[in-house]
């Protein structure tokens, strides 16, 4: 009795395996081995600049945006990677930017949202089109390019079993200085943006996390004070690379459970208590 049960899970098994073949999965996996293709908007400088470098060293299918034409064509020929001339507060520019990739790679498999703007002033100063600007720069772009993918998704006859949508938001999504009004609120509607795409993306594969960076110097890391550093619990300012690192991981396929997450990076800072002595 024993013999016959094991050689019916036998049969079970091997019935299971031949649909599984038949479907097409063997295929999916064999996609999961090929080269992975990445969007990145904003990446002629900064952290945007660092992570095209960052996943073009990896091995990955890359491709950027920026509005600055020129620093984005130099930075493209240094990496071996596409520049696409765009400024992510048209949504019309962005969509162009997207089918052109699409077309020419047939779907996206990440794409991180860097773009971004600060404008710091006066409230008394500052007016309902610099804070739309602000919003339409940082916040508006996370949910074009989140959309785009999704449609484009929607419509594959085999779906893809790899995505990932990274977006950059900031510390100040939970604490400020004065003056960043507009910036607070485009990096708080990051951080609420990405638990909800994380749930209603996650029918095409594809997870969604976001990256509240501290002070991250993307300028001159020499001319730093030692007494910037020493405030950071880490001892150190942070750069460009630390960032690129954390996407990269998140990017590993196997850390698909990682999901609708903010995750700090900034030195142990929101950490620390900064009342005066």
């Amino acid at each position: 009795m024993a013999d016959n049960y094991i050689e019916k899970q036998y049969e079970q098994y091997q019935a299971r395996k031949a649909a599984w073949n038949s479907s097409g999965k063997h295929t999916i996996r064999k996609k999961l081995n090929s080269q992975l293709r990445i969007f990145i908007t904003g990446g002629a400088s900064g952290i945007g600049k660092s992570l095209v470098e960052a996943f073009s060293k990896a091995g990955w299918r890359t491709a950027f945006c920026d509005i600055n034409d020129a620093e984005g064509r130099r930075i493209a020929a240094k990496t071996g990677t596409t520049f696409l001339k765009c400024d992510v507060c048209n949504a019309d520019e962005l969509k162009k930017c997207m089918n052109q990739l699409f077309d020419a790679w047939g779907d996206i498999d990440a794409i991180i949202n860097n773009a971004g703007v600060g404008n710091f002033k006066p409230i008394t100063e500052t007016s309902v089109d610099d804070f739309d600007h602000i919003i339409q720069t940082n916040l508006r772009p996370v949910f074009i390019t989140s959309k785009l993918l999704a449609e484009h998704r929607k419509g594959l006859s085999d779906l893809n079993p790899f995505g990932r949508i990274i977006n950059i938001g900031s510390t100040r999504y939970l604490m400020s200085d004065p003056h960043s009004e507009g910036y607070a609120a485009s990096k708080g509607g990051i951080y609420a943006l990405t638990h909800a795409l994380a749930l209603s993306l996650s029918e095409w594969n594809i997870t969604v996390n976001c990256i509240a960076p501290g002070w991250i110097e993307t300028g001159d890391y020499d001319a730093i004070k030692i007494e910037d550093h020493e405030q950071h619990p880490s001892k150190r300012v942070g750069k460009p690379e630390d960032i690129a690192r954390m996407c990269l991981f998140l990017c590993q396929k196997e850390n698909d459970f990682i999901n609708g997450e903010t995750i700090v990076i900034d030195g142990g800072m929101t950490r620390k208590m900064n009342y005066i002595p």
